[in-house]
């Protein structure tokens, strides 16, 4: 392996490997890690169609037994009627308590492919493989593990490690532009929330400039000079350290659910069906820092800084009959809320923020209505002071 971060907690100590063409070694790591079982790859038909058949000869040719669930993909997939057909199909083909199950792809897998390991026979091993950015630098790492109910995402869920977590970056090769954009989202959280350092290193990368961090129309394609690996790798080693302290988000780890409550609002409003979690994000952190502003905790110049690289992703408009009635509305059903409060995690400086409870309507529908109505403004005006402030010190 190129190398590897353990992430520590109490149900046990993982490693996340980091490797390009690192699928090839699956059948290895695997073996190193557990004696020959029966492994259960679970995985959507895009990724399939991609890495299917070279995850099953990797595995094969370590001697062990893969057996495949591909699945139609997309948040309708995390449903308990899902889980249950897994379920059957597990016991069908004789995967026992000694079994091993693959999550092979994003976000959506990784959620139910471990849910179905943490409740299968009351808890058998599982392993992630991420196939998105967004995966990689977030909902890979820490357990959280869940399903979708018709009232609100991931609502049915528990917290269960994986054994490893591998991080290929040859997966990026064949996302669509929109993904990267969701994953650097969640990258750009990072650094806004907790990282100076990182929010730095985004800000230089330039992002889609012609010479930035991705190529003309926003995909992957590896930069001479620039390793994005690495880069991951930071938001990983940010996150493993949060969850090492705080592991079932009693705490310090609620401060990586930055710009999540206007999200998830804005996915609920729109049926999951328009907005990637990591657009929502992006926009929930624009709102987020709007609502932070009103309150006097965050500068204006480091406001204009977050709008700037928020501004750079390629985000989708708002889309028609989406009110901010619809998205406070929607917040009602938010799992975060504390009884009848709801939590925001709001910025205080780059690299830093905390927790508000319950501001006033008024001020959470004004921050609602500046993302949907007002955000492609707010991009030009915010460029245009960070470029009057000489991007607050940053010199590019």
């Amino acid at each position: 392996m190129r190398f590897k971060i353990e992430i520590p907690t109490s149900q046990n100590r993982y490693p996340v490997y980091f490797q390009e063409q690192g699928l090839k070694y699956i059948g290895s790591l695997i073996k190193s890690h557990f004696n020959r079982r029966p492994v259960l790859v679970i995985t959507d038909k895009n990724v399939w169609k991609h890495y299917g058949e070279k995850c099953c000869k990797a595995l094969e040719k370590e001697g062990l037994t893969p057996f495949t669930v591909v699945l139609k993909g997309g948040e309708e997939e995390k449903s308990l009627e899902t889980v249950s057909k897994i379920y059957s199909y597990a016991l069908n083909v004789g995967v026992a308590r000694d079994g091993l199950i693959i999550a092979l792809g994003g976000g959506v897998i990784g959620d139910l492919a471990g849910f179905v390991a943490a409740t299968y026979m009351r808890g058998i091993s599982f392993i992630q493989i991420p196939t998105t950015l967004l995966s990689m630098v977030d909902s890979s790492i820490g357990g959280k593990v869940a399903v979708n109910h018709p009232a609100a995402k991931n609502i049915i869920g528990s917290f269960y490690q994986p054994s490893f977590v591998l991080v290929d970056e040859a997966f990026l090769g064949t996302l669509p532009s929109r993904e990267i954009t969701a994953g650097l989202a969640e990258l750009i959280k990072y650094g806004i929330g907790l990282d100076s350092g990182l929010f730095r290193q985004l800000e230089l990368s330039g992002l889609r400039e012609e010479k930035g961090l991705l190529c003309s129309g926003g995909a992957y394609k590896k930069k001479k000079g620039f390793n994005f690996l690495k880069l991951i790798a930071k938001a990983v080693l940010i996150k493993g350290k949060v969850v090492a302290i705080d592991e079932r988000d009693k705490g310090i780890r609620a401060l990586l659910n930055l710009g999540h409550t206007f999200g998830h609002a804005l996915e609920s409003a729109t049926g999951y069906q328009y907005y990637l979690h990591g657009e929502a994000v992006a926009l929930g952190m624009m709102a987020a820092t709007r609502l932070s502003q009103k309150f006097n905790n965050l500068n204006e110049r480091d406001a204009g800084r977050i709008f700037e690289l928020l501004g750079s992703l390629d985000l989708p408009p708002p889309p028609k009959g989406l009110s901010a009635e619809k998205v406070l509305n929607a917040m009602a059903s938010d799992k975060k809320k504390q009884g009848t409060d709801l939590v925001f995690v709001l910025p205080s400086a780059i690299g830093e923020s905390f927790l508000y409870k319950s501001p006033p309507r008024e001020l959470i529908k004004e921050a609602v209505v500046f993302i949907l109505g007002e955000n492609k403004k707010c991009y030009n005006s915010s460029r245009s002071q960070a470029q009057d402030q000489n991007t607050a010190g940053v010199k590019k």
